[in-house]
């Protein structure tokens, strides 16, 4: 079945004649995704890759009413307008891959699209993929082979990483989830692990943390709860990182004891989770759970 990203989705690229949104808009059809259209204000009736280019959501959902899901590579200032417009023309689920949007207007355009029955997947992601079915974002597709474990990351570059190190031990992913670097995203660990415990193809899932913030451990008190039937594999990066240092989001900082390596790794133990290491230790703590 996979998450967010199959056969069925069928896309909109929000900035499609920026130079981000035009050459990921090519990888992705590439790919095998099924990018429909494309938006940029004033450059309607134009083409970018064989994409027809519309002035606005609306017009591009007049002309194709089977768009369901969005790609946002709209600059930050002009991002959150963006998202608005795809959620009020009814477009369910919202990739933001835009960065430095701030922090009040996400909180915004967020609680707006719960409102309204939308997904956000960002600010600051990478995207999501379902290896060798489709992807919604700028993540390289050569490092992602087809499995059964649910991978869900706050890192883009450890995303591809970890994946790289799950092939070459013979495990796959069934869709893997970049919930964003930024300190308030749309999607958090909780319900992205929620996705995956009713996914038929997950048999496992990986949650790569980072310092910073408390995603982690308020995943851990669910886990703890017996949210989860599935085994969950953990790695955090950050153990050598000092006191007060961003690991290059800006979700990754820590202020007082909350959001350190210690207590992300303590919380996550103490809810029985097994905790990597090193990136090639998932493979092998894999074998033993499955």
């Amino acid at each position: 079945m996979v998450i967010l990203v199959s056969e069925e989705t069928r896309l909109l690229v929000q900035g499609i004649t920026g130079k981000e949104g035009s050459r990921h808009a090519y990888l992705m059809k590439k790919y095998g995704t099924k990018v429909v259209a494309g938006v940029t204000p004033g450059r309607g009736g134009q083409e970018v890759n064989g994409i027809p280019v519309y002035n606005s959501v609306q017009d591009a959902i007049s002309n194709h009413p089977e768009i369901n899901t969005t790609i946002i590579f709209v600059p930050a200032r002009f991002a959150s307008d963006a998202v608005y417009e795809a959620i009020v023309n009814g477009i369910k689920t919202i990739v933001v891959i835009t960065e430095h949007i701030p922090v009040h207007d996400t909180i915004k355009f967020i609680n707006f699209a719960q409102c309204k029955g939308s997904i956000i997947i960002g600010p600051n992601t990478p995207g999501v993929i379902s290896p060798e079915i489709a992807k919604v974002g700028i993540m390289p597709g050569r490092y992602f082979k087809r499995g059964r474990i649910g991978l869900v990351s706050r890192s883009g570059t450890l995303t591809y990483e970890v994946s790289y190190s799950l092939a070459k031990h013979g495990y796959g992913v069934s869709t893997a989830v970049g919930i964003g670097g930024d300190p308030v995203t749309g999607l958090n660990f909780i319900e992205v692990l929620d996705m995956f415990e009713k996914d038929p193809e997950t048999s496992a899932i990986v949650v790569i943390g980072e310092i910073g913030g408390t995603n982690e451990e308020e995943l851990a008190l669910e886990i703890r709860r017996g949210r989860y039937s599935k085994p969950i594999v953990a790695f955090i990066a950050g153990k050598t990182a000092p006191p007060g240092k961003r690991m290059g989001h800006a979700g990754a900082i820590i202020t007082g004891t909350r959001g350190t390596y210690e207590s992300k790794v303590k919380a996550l133990k103490n809810a029985g989770v097994r905790i990597a290491e090193k990136i090639d230790d998932i493979s092998s703590i894999l074998d033993e759970c499955l």
